[in-house]
C-alpha cells in the first residue's frame, strides 16, 4: 500500500490582502456537502468505494411506497401515483401484476400461501391478488391503508387513516376493529419476537404494543409526529424511526393523484403535523399546544388537514432503540434528514433517508457510516435478503441491489467554493491511502457563475501525483474539484482530506466621500462635530461622494470656510476595502488657479486630518484623498483609489463696510451704506441703534448675494437726541465687517 500525504501550511481562513489562502475539506460534515456517487463515508470523514450497486428494477413511477418479499426472492412492489403493483423476480425480470383504480398502494403483504394483498388509497380498500386477478378483500371505510401485516394465526391486520384504527380481518369482508389508537393515522405494523402486535401512529408519534383486542401499552411517546417504521429483533429489542415529513407527503400525493388521475405528481419532502381530538385516554395537549404556537400554514385536500410546520433548529427525525425492559435510547437524530426505513444488518442497523436517497449503517459503537448515496429524492424502503441489501427509491421508483464487495469505481464532486473575487489557483493537495492496484485521481473546473453551467471551464486533465498537481483551470471566482476512485477486486482508495490553494485577486479600495469643515482647534474629528460651526459664522459643509453626488439638494456648491477665532480646517473622509485590507492615506491640495497637487500629509492611517486655518490664504481650493492597501499587500499587488473634494472657498477676511454722513430730517434718519468683500459674496447686513437689537436690511437691488452691495438705512420716529448707529455685514464665510455712525442731536 502506498500512502500519499499532502499539506499546505497556510491559514485556512480568509486572510486580508493578496495572501495565499486554502479551502479544505477534511471532515464528515465537509464532505457531506458534496455529491457522492458509488462511494461510502465513515463518521471520521474518510471516503472509500461503496458496496457494488446495480439497478435491479426501474419503474416508470415516481414512488415505490411498499415492498413485500416472497421466500423465493420475488418482490411485489406497490407504487404511486398510478396505483400499479409490480412483480420482480430475483433475477430482475419484472411484470405489471395489477393496476388499481386508486393512485397509491402504500401497503403490500403476503400470506403463508404466497398470495399478495395490497392496500389502496385514498379510497382505502384491501385487495387480494392471485394469478393476476384482484378481488376486493376488505373495505374498512377508511381513507388510507397505511400498513398490512399477517399474524401467526393467519389474520390480516390493517392499519388505517384518517381515524387511526387497526382492523383484524379473518376472511373476505369479515373484519372488526381490533384497536382504536385515538390518533389520526396508524402508520406501520409489525410483530415482535413474542408475536405481539406493534403499531406506530401519527400525529403524536406514539408506539403501541397491542396484546389483545382493545388492550394496548404505550412503549414510547416520541417528540416527533410520526413513527415511520418498526423493526423487531429476535432478542426482544425494537428499533423504531420517527420523523416529521413522511405523512404529509404521502397524503398530498394521494389526494393530488386522485383529483387528477392523468398526472404524475412528484412532491418534495415536507415537515408536517396533523392535529386531532384526544381519544382513548391519551393526553395530546402538549403536542397540540406546540402546533398552535408554531407558525403554521394549513393545507386542506379532500378530508385530510395537514399543518405544515417549520422545525428549524429542531430534530427532524430520530432512530430509537427500545430494550426488552422498555428503556429507550436515541441512537441517531438529524435536523436535516427524514428517516424513511430500517433494516437489520450484521452488528447493527441500516437506515435510509430523504437526503439524496442516502443509506446509513449504524454499528454497535453508534457511529453512522454513509453506506451509499443513491442521488434520488429519497430511499423509501430497505429489504434485507440473504443475497444482500435491496433499496427502493422515490422520484424515480427503482430497486437497487447491493453486493457484498465494493464497486469498481466511484466519484466525489465537491461543493462549489467561492473565492470572493477572481483568484489565481495554486496547487491541489490531498491526504489519502491508495493500494497499489487502486487509483485515485482528481480534476478541477472553474467559472464566474455561482452554479456550474456551460460558461464554466471543462474538467481539467487528471491530477494523479501530489508532487505535480498545479491547478490548470482558468483563474475565476468559483472552483470545484472531483475525485475519481478506482479499485478492482474489492480494493478501494481512501481519501481523508483535500485542499485547494489560491491567491485572491486584490480588489482596490474605494474612497466614498470627503467632508471639509472648520472646527475649533483641538476638537476631535467625530461624526458629532463634522460640519459643525459657530453660530456666528453660520457656515455649512458639503460632502462629495465617489459617485459625484452631493448631499445638498441644490447640487454641489462651493464649500466656504472661515477662520473664526482659533480654528482648524478639518478634512474627514470615508473609505473601505472589499478585501478588508488595512488602508493608509495621502492627502493633497491645490488652489483653483494652480496646476500641481501639493502633499499635505502621507502615511495617514486615520480618516481625518486637521490643518491650521491660517496656512491657506483666502481663495478656492481642492483637496484630494488617495487610499492604498499597501500595508496589507506586496508592493507589486497593492491597489489604490482617490477622490477629489468639491471646491472649498477659504475666507478669513471680513467685508469692508462704509457709511455716508447721516441725513436727519426731524424724526427721520437716512444713511447710505456700501459693503465690499474680496473673496466671497455677502449674505447679511444689519444695524443696531444705541446697542439695541440687530435689525436686518436688504440690499438696494433686493437680494444680498454679491461681493459688493449697496444698502439704504431709513429710520422714522427717531428721538431728537444723539444716537450711535452700528452697521455690520457678513460674507458667506461668516466673517463680519463693522462701521459706526454718530447721529447728532439738533
Amino acid at each position: 500500500m502506498i500512502r500519499i500525504f499532502g499539506w499546505v501550511f497556510v491559514f485556512a481562513t480568509v486572510c486580508p490582502g493578496a495572501t495565499s489562502t486554502t479551502w479544505e475539506l477534511n471532515s464528515y460534515q465537509d464532505f457531506l456537502r458534496g455529491r457522492l456517487s458509488g462511494l461510502s463515508m465513515n463518521r471520521d470523514g474518510r471516503l472509500m468505494l461503496a458496496p457494488k450497486a446495480d439497478t435491479l428494477f426501474s419503474s416508470d413511477q415516481p414512488q415505490i411506497w411498499s415492498v413485500a418479499r416472497a421466500n423465493d426472492g420475488t418482490l411485489y412492489l406497490g407504487t404511486g401515483n398510478r396505483g400499479r403493483l409490480y412483480k420482480v423476480d430475483a433475477a430482475g425480470k419484472s411484470s405489471l401484476l395489477w393496476t388499481s383504480e386508486q393512485p397509491e398502494i402504500f401497503a403490500v403483504a403476503m400470506d403463508t400461501n404466497g398470495v399478495v394483498y395490497a392496500g389502496t388509497s385514498p379510497d382505502g380498500k384491501v385487495y387480494r391478488i392471485e394469478d393476476g386477478k384482484a378481488t376486493e378483500y376488505f373495505a374498512p371505510e377508511a381513507k388510507y391503508i397505511w400498513a398490512l401485516a399477517f399474524a401467526s394465526d393467519g389474520a390480516l391486520l390493517v392499519g388505517t387513516g384518517d381515524q387511526g384504527k387497526i382492523f383484524r380481518v379473518t376472511a373476505p369482508g369479515k373484519g372488526e376493529i381490533y384497536y382504536e389508537t385515538g390518533q389520526t393515522h396508524v402508520t406501520c405494523l409489525a410483530f415482535d419476537a413474542s408475536g405481539r402486535l406493534l403499531a406506530g401512529s401519527e400525529p403524536n408519534g406514539v408506539l403501541y404494543r397491542i396484546t389483545a383486542k382493545d388492550k394496548a401499552f404505550v412503549l414510547y411517546d416520541a417528540n416527533l409526529p410520526e413513527i415511520r417504521t418498526i423493526v423487531p429483533m429476535p432478542d426482544g429489542t425494537i428499533y423504531a424511526a420517527a420523523l416529521g415529513g413522511s405523512m404529509g407527503k404521502r397524503t398530498l400525493a394521494a389526494t393530488t393523484a386522485a383529483s387528477n388521475p392523468g398526472a404524475l405528481t412528484i412532491t418534495a419532502p415536507a415537515t408536517t403535523i396533523t392535529v386531532t381530538d384526544t381519544q382513548a385516554g391519551l393526553d395530546m395537549k402538549p403536542k397540540v399546544d406546540a402546533v398552535k404556537s408554531a407558525s403554521a400554514q394549513t393545507v386542506q385536500t379532500a378530508n385530510v388537514v395537514t399543518a405544515a410546520v417549520d422545525y428549524a433548529g429542531v430534530d427532524k427525525s430520530a432512530l430509537y432503540k427500545i430494550q426488552p425492559d422498555n428503556t429507550v435510547e436515541t441512537l441517531w437524530s438529524s435536523k436535516e434528514e427524514n428517516i424513511y426505513d430500517l433494516a437489520p444488518s450484521a452488528g447493527g442497523i441500516v437506515f435510509s433517508t430523504d437526503a439524496q436517497g442516502r443509506i446509513y449503517r449504524l454499528m454497535s459503537d453508534r457511529k453512522a457510516t454513509l453506506l451509499f448515496q443513491t442521488n434520488e429524492a429519497e430511499t423509501t424502503r430497505l429489504i434485507d435478503t440473504p443475497g444482500g441489501l435491496l433499496a427502493a427509491t422515490g422520484n424515480m421508483g427503482k430497486i437497487i441491489q447491493f453486493g457484498a464487495t465494493s464497486g469498481l469505481n466511484g466519484t466525489y464532486e465537491s461543493p462549489v467554493h467561492d473565492a470572493g473575487t477572481v483568484a489565481r489557483w495554486g496547487r491541489l493537495n490531498w491526504h489519502s491511502a491508495v493500494p497499489v492496484s487502486a487509483k485515485l485521481q482528481f480534476r478541477t473546473r472553474s467559472g464566474n457563475f455561482v452554479r456550474p453551467d456551460k460558461t464554466w471551464s471543462d474538467w481539467s486533465a487528471p491530477l494523479n501525483d501530489i508532487a505535480s498537481a498545479p491547478i490548470a483551470s482558468p483563474n475565476a471566482r468559483y472552483i470545484q474539484w472531483k475525485a475519481e476512485f478506482t479499485g478492482p477486486n474489492g480494493v478501494s482508495p481512501q481519501l481523508d482530506s483535500v485542499s485547494v490553494a489560491y491567491l485572491p485577486q486584490n480588489t482596490p479600495p474605494s474612497v466614498r466621500s470627503i467632508n471639509v469643515t472648520s472646527v475649533a482647534a483641538g476638537a476631535p474629528a467625530s461624526a458629532k462635530n463634522l460640519g459643525s460651526m459657530s453660530s456666528a459664522a453660520a457656515s455649512y459643509s458639503i460632502t462629495v461622494t465617489d459617485s459625484g453626488e452631493s448631499t445638498s439638494p441644490a447640487g454641489t456648491p462651493t464649500l466656504t470656510l472661515s477662520r473664526n477665532g482659533n480654528q482648524q480646517t478639518q478634512i474627514v473622509w470615508q473609505a473601505d476595502d472589499p478585501d478588508g485590507d488595512r488602508l493608509s492615506y495621502s492627502i493633497y491640495f491645490r488652489g483653483e488657479e494652480e496646476v500641481e497637487w501639493k502633499l499635505l500629509r502621507t502615511n495617514v492611517f486615520e480618516n481625518s486630518l486637521g490643518i491650521d486655518a491660517d496656512v491657506l490664504a483666502d481663495g478656492r481650493y481642492y483637496f484630494r484623498v488617495v487610499a492604498t492597501d499597501r500595508p496589507a499587500n506586496p508592493p507589486n499587488l497593492a491597489r489604490e483609489a482617490e477622490l477629489v473634494s468639491a471646491p472649498v472657498l477659504i475666507d478669513n477676511t471680513p467685508p469692508v463696510v462704509t457709511a455716508s454722513a447721516p441725513r436727519r430730517n426731524g424724526g427721520v434718519l437716512d444713511i447710505d451704506i456700501s459693503a465690499v468683500d474680496q473673496t466671497s459674496p455677502l449674505r447679511l447686513c444689519e444695524y443696531s441703534i444705541d446697542a439695541g437689537p440687530w435689525i436686518p436690511m436688504e440690499a438696494a437691488d433686493g437680494v444680498t448675494d454679491s461681493p459688493q452691495e449697496k444698502f439704504q438705512l431709513h429710520v422714522e420716529n427717531l428721538r431728537p437726541i444723539e444716537h450711535l448707529v452700528v452697521i455690520r455685514a457678513f460674507d458667506t464665510a461668516g466673517n463680519a465687517g463693522l462701521t459706526k455712525v454718530v447721529v447728532r442731536s439738533r
